[in-house]
């Protein structure tokens, strides 16, 4: 008697309905809703703890000034250095460079690689790089 009960029960209740899951974005940027754009931008403004340097904006105009001109100063001294180390030919001249500040050493390590050393002679502080000059 349990067996007919239980398949009746069964019968009547043998149909199992399931629908597609379908997923739905929430970002605008991806489909999702438009309206979520405001609500998903304070989000990310609430999460945001980048706080932007207004270093430059508090110089003055003299500081300002002063900055221009030491990088345009800069910049010639760099041309004029520039010149002094390349041959006629546009190549790189092995050697040393001296200014008031720096130091600039030129070495051929082999094959046409040349190795340029600048030393800072105040600090010490030493930048180098290679180049390849066929």
């Amino acid at each position: 008697m349990l067996r007919i009960a239980l398949g009746m029960l069964l019968t009547l209740c043998g149909s199992v309905q399931a629908g597609e899951l379908v997923y739905t974005p929430q970002n605008p940027s991806f489909g999702g809703n438009p309206l979520n754009g405001a609500v998903l931008l304070n989000q990310a403004n609430a999460q945001n703890k980048f706080t932007e340097s207004t270093a430059s904006s508090q110089q003055s105009s003299l500081e300002q000034f002063n900055s221009m001109l030491q990088s345009a100063i800069l910049s010639r001294v760099s041309s004029a250095v520039t010149s002094s180390i390349v041959g006629t030919d546009g190549k790189l001249s092995p050697g040393v460079v001296e200014t008031t500040d720096f130091s600039i050493a030129i070495t051929n390590l082999q094959g046409g690689l040349l190795q340029i050393v600048t030393t800072d002679k105040r600090t010490g502080q030493t930048t180098q790089f290679q180049v390849n000059q066929p």
